[in-house]
């Protein structure tokens, strides 16, 4: 994009962000390696499941921390998909590089017991939709974008509730696992239909909802808390977001709610997909189960 080359390297790959990722995913190495014998049933993590992490923590690190984080807070459009990459790809990429006897440690600490209501499907469906979209609701969207501790907490609770969402369907625990596989699937409609408001106020309003990314004032301020610079000199350089691209707040708007349900649409599809197919192979598997019974009763009485 047209401009990005005014930007330094430390303002588009945050150096302290990266650290911190590069530290956590030194831990999970570590945990799963030399501290690993420490923990009740712990085998050795295979290969792709370590992948999955290292892919959904570059995700998360992209969304967060690398040049998608600073063009969020240029253009909506890649707000959104700074949104999509953190909730619907990072946090179940993440979760899933995670082996079962991690989860059973983590969910052995008390505290946590006391929150397991959380997690139950409706609740937690509820919880991460209706946060994302109360944080789109145009005046807090403004608000949280201009407050940088608020915008922090605002994203790290949205975190945690993408987390309790995804544990519904992919929770490797039968211990724990709330949902059969009839009750995923009606969980994923649930979710594609709980976002669809939000995605439809985005993309059908009539003009810019915004002022983050219409208004030049208020988008140099929220820009303060990505580059070291000044609103007034921000805006002395720049003018405002219509500098970094060639769409008007209108358009970019709309293409960022399209972006989010495309995304979301492809995921949840694609959960889908996986959900029904193995649904469908267990209830083959038990018919086989119930007709070969008979059949080997009869064989042993001839």
């Amino acid at each position: 994009m047209p401009g990005l080359q005014y930007f330094s390297f430390t303002e588009l790959w945050s150096p302290l962000f990266l650290a911190v990722m590069l530290l956590l995913t030194a831990g999970y190495f570590v945990l799963i390696g030399p501290l690993a014998s420490r923990f009740e049933g712990s085998i050795a993590v295979p290969f792709w499941r370590r992948g999955l992490f290292l892919c959904g923590m570059l995700a998360l690190y992209l969304a967060q921390g690398g040049p998608v984080s600073l063009l969020g807070h240029i253009l909506f459009s890649f707000h959104m998909v700074s949104m999509a990459l953190s909730y619907l790809v990072a946090v179940p990429l993440i979760m899933l590089g995670i082996p079962d006897w991690c989860w059973r440690a983590l969910l052995r600490v008390n505290p946590l017991k006391g929150f397991a209501f959380l997690a139950k499907p409706v609740v937690a469906a509820l919880l991460f939709n209706g946060l994302f979209s109360l944080y789109h609701i145009p005046v807090i969207h403004d608000y949280v974008m201009l407050h940088f501790t608020v915008h922090r907490l605002y994203y790290g609770v949205l975190f945690l509730t993408s987390a309790l969402m995804w544990w519904n369907l992919i929770n490797p625990l039968p211990e724990y696992r709330a949902l059969s596989g009839l009750g995923q699937v009606g969980f994923i409609f649930m979710n594609m239909v709980l976002l669809t408001p939000a995605c439809g106020l985005i993309i059908f309003a009539g003009s810019p909802l915004y002022a983050t990314y219409s208004d030049p004032g208020t988008w140099a301020k929220a820009m303060g808390y990505c580059v070291p610079q000044s609103p007034a000199a921000l805006l002395q350089a720049f003018g405002g977001p219509g500098f970094f691209g060639s769409l008007s707040p209108k358009v970019d708007q709309q293409v960022g709610g399209i972006v989010m349900k495309f995304i979301q649409e492809f995921i949840f599809a694609s959960m889908l997909a996986y959900v029904f197919y193995h649904w469908y192979k267990k209830e083959n598997r038990q018919e086989d189960t119930e007709l070969s019974a008979p059949s080997s009763a009869l064989a042993e009485e001839v």
